[in-house]
């Protein structure tokens, strides 16, 4: 059995939430340790599920405890930029208000800013593949469903 569970694949695996404000514009954060705009989340660790990542991410980054929203994504990605496949998760936050966003408060070692943006902003700040995923987190809170993806283009 040992090698059998040796032998098994391994994926990485990361997890994010899509804010929104009332026009409908993300909430992107920027990381002061690499050039591209994210969403809030980050890498799930050992041991920990995509939705504990979240509240994780969010408590870290922006000293923000809020509940985790339903499964907006899941992306399949291929091996990239030296990184293993992985598998990536987006859950719903919701809409935020003006307190939502002044009760958050950015962690000095790894959010430099926040702000809303429209889709077409975003995917200036952000990497390709996650401007895709954003537009189908999108599409996938307004048909309340959970979109399937492979390298942010939906395939069910």
């Amino acid at each position: 059995m040992q090698q059998y569970v040796a032998g098994l694949a391994r994926k990485r695996m990361a997890a994010g939430m899509l804010f929104r404000d009332e026009l409908g514009r993300v909430l992107l954060v920027e990381p002061t340790y690499k050039p591209n705009w994210e969403i809030p989340g980050g890498t799930v660790e050992a041991d920990e599920s995509p939705w504990g990542t979240v509240r994780r991410e969010l408590r870290e980054e922006i000293s923000w405890d809020h509940p985790v929203g339903r499964l907006l994504v899941i992306d399949y990605v291929r091996p990239q930029d030296n990184r293993p496949e992985g598998v990536v998760f987006v859950f719903d936050g919701g809409v935020l208000t003006d307190l939502d966003i002044a009760c958050m408060v950015l962690h000095p070692g790894e959010i430099r800013s926040i702000g809303f943006y429209t889709l077409t902003e975003a995917a200036a700040r952000v990497k390709p593949l996650l401007a895709d995923r954003l537009a189908m987190a999108l599409a996938a809170v307004r048909e309340g469903a959970t979109v399937l993806c492979e390298q942010g283009r939906r395939i069910g």
